[in-house]
């Protein structure tokens, strides 16, 4: 499950975060109760959870069989940072 605490450290986290830092590695080191998947935004089809500076949050559950995007911070054990261009 993600907290609406940890949403709002992961959000102020990436508001202040330099784009051609690591910030995965830090919010990996900072909730390492969470799975973390890094990649562009590109490489998401989904709609985000939320939108942050230069990145789009997207849930992931992995409670089933099979790992899946959610909405629903209640089902969802990971995160899925994706990081959009200068374009998106």
């Amino acid at each position: 499950m993600v907290l609406e605490g940890d949403l709002t450290e992961i959000e102020q986290t990436l508001a202040v975060v330099d784009t051609a830092s690591e910030p995965c590695l830090t919010l990996r080191q900072n909730f390492p109760h969470l799975a973390w998947i890094c990649c562009e935004a590109s490489d998401m089809t989904q709609s985000p959870f939320r939108r942050i500076g230069k990145f789009d949050l997207h849930l992931l559950d992995s409670g089933g069989h099979c790992v899946q995007i959610t909405n629903d911070p209640q089902r969802a054990t990971g995160i899925v940072l994706a990081k959009r261009s200068g374009k998106s």
